[in-house]
């Protein structure tokens, strides 16, 4: 089945999300639709699929005219989609998930043999061992995944949108979906194949095609370098490699000892999680997300109730303190979601700068605000920081996501800090603000702070730590050298750690 989008337009409200955008995709052809989070690509691909409908434009299954109303009738038409968030009931088994909103009755009843037949008859074809009175919630993030391709096959798809699939994976679930992208493919499935990772996309796609601001800014070869693909996502050269000398490694600042954290119903979401930090050192915590490393972040904060174990920072313990004084302590905190915990949207750049300075000096000084130190600090910073507004009294809601957390860094990183967590730092920005916020990270670290970054992405783990420490179901599994091979950082985010694995001191 050959695919078209011709001049795909889509607006919400003054922001043009699609402008005018083209696409072809060939049968039997995997097409990387590269760009960094709120380029459009899933804007795009969600119009694609029903869920949104274009304002101008077109869309083409064989040369007909398509005029889907709904994923119903995407999916009739041969189009399948597998969301970066699994479409998944945790509670059914694989078979159920794959009737649900397809339900067939036999005798009056649901046909589930039907479905469980369907389910072994793709699996031994892709090779999937799947078991389809299997509970999903019991089956590993890869399996449940291959679960949504079973799903989007079972309804006879001959075209496949993959929206950012590997979010959720381990480096070796990564090369397996990868493996079975190839096998669809040979099958002769077109496959759409959208994210903004540079590495995967050139690993897999037969063409790739670049989305910038919602437009279509050039095609590219798989052979094209990271180099060049980068120039296109944003515009400019990139510097992607990051600049850092070894750590001189000073002493210890922060202690963590036996740390369990239990959730709000009682269940273990940290279990008895250990290591240090020394000043001048950065320790980055991989692992899947979801394996206890945002509930690790918050009780070094103050932000979890049930907290037991030891947080010391400069042989001062933080465990129990409130979050108020963790940051007089010197704490500089980057939470994973800037605009949910770190900003107010409606607050202006110079209000945001002071969120965590509002009860006294230089800001406030009895019951008033000293507008003219605010206004002089908060131009420092602007031009320190690079932040993009028209000016200090811009809303942040108005700011890309770059700039917004440039004001993060720029509040955080403007007092004296004994310690610097930044949890997923990077998220959602383009990669001219990676590099930015890179920079300054390493920077903190220069200056003698010890700093704990918490992310996913492990190109940025691996390129700006000194040591690693990896989580798995809310253990730490192993804390390896900074230079551990991406393959044993793999199998140690799975639970597993390799024998002969160098531990860091």
């Amino acid at each position: 089945m050959r695919l078209e989008l011709h001049g795909i337009t889509k607006r919400f409200g003054a922001l043009t999300a699609n402008d005018r955008i083209d696409l072809d995709l060939r049968p039997g052809e995997i097409h990387g639709l590269l760009g960094e989070n709120g380029a459009g690509k899933s804007t795009l691909m969600n119009i694609l699929y029903g869920l949104y409908q274009a304002d101008e434009g077109r869309v083409l299954l064989d040369g007909e005219e398509q005029h889907f109303t709904g994923p119903g009738d995407a999916m009739r038409a041969g189009i399948g989609m597998v969301h970066q968030h699994f479409m998944l009931v945790p509670v059914f088994t694989v078979a159920e998930n794959l009737m649900l909103g397809h339900e067939q009755a036999r005798l009056g009843f649901l046909d589930l043999p039907a479905a469980r037949a369907r389910v072994r008859e793709i699996s031994a074809r892709f090779g999937f061992d799947i078991d389809p009175d299997a509970l999903v919630e019991d089956l590993p993030v890869g399996v449940q995944q291959r679960v949504e391709i079973i799903k989007a096959l079972s309804r006879d798809a001959q075209v496949l949108v993959f929206d950012e699939p590997t979010a959720v994976l381990t480096p070796q679930e990564t090369d397996e979906l990868m493996a079975i992208m190839r096998q669809l493919k040979e099958s002769g499935t077109a496959i759409v194949f959208i994210t903004h990772k540079l590495r995967e996309v050139r690993e897999v796609a037969d063409r790739i095609t670049v989305i910038r601001l919602g437009k279509v800014v050039g095609e590219a070869e798989p052979t094209a370098s990271n180099s060049e693909l980068a120039s296109l996502m944003v515009g400019r050269s990139v510097e992607l490699t990051v600049d850092r000398t070894p750590s001189a490694g000073g002493d210890t600042g922060l202690v963590v000892e036996g740390l369990t954290v239990l959730d709000a119903r009682g269940h273990t979401v940290v279990d008895d999680v250990g290591f240090s930090v020394r000043r001048g050192e950065i320790l980055a915590i991989a692992g899947v997300q979801g394996n206890g490393q945002t509930e690790l972040t918050e009780a070094i904060l103050g932000l979890q109730e049930h907290v037991t174990g030891r947080i010391e920072l400069d042989g001062r313990p933080l465990t129990g303190l409130p979050t108020r004084r963790v940051l007089h302590a010197g704490v500089g905190f980057v939470p994973e979601d800037r605009q949910e915990d770190a900003l107010v949207a409606e607050f202006s750049i110079a209000e945001n700068l002071m969120l965590d300075r509002s009860d006294g000096a230089p800001f406030v000084k009895g019951a008033g605000l000293q507008r003219r130190a605010l206004a002089t600090f908060a131009s420092e910073k602007v031009r320190e920081f690079d932040v993009r507004a028209q000016s200090i009294e811009t809303a942040v809601g108005r700011l890309s996501g770059g700039n917004q957390q440039k004001v993060v860094l720029a509040r955080e990183l403007s007092r004296d800090l004994r310690l610097f967590v930044a949890a997923q730092p990077t998220r959602g920005l383009d990669v001219g603000s990676i590099e930015f916020v890179h920079e300054r990270v390493v920077a903190t670290r220069d200056a003698g702070v010890p700093v704990v970054v918490i992310s996913t992405e492990l190109d940025e783990v691996v390129a700006l730590a000194d040591r690693i420490a990896v989580m798995y179901r809310g253990r730490i599994v192993g804390i390896v050298p900074g230079d551990t091979s991406r393959d044993v950082l793999g199998l140690m985010m799975a639970g597993e750690v390799p024998e002969g694995t160098r531990m860091a001191a």
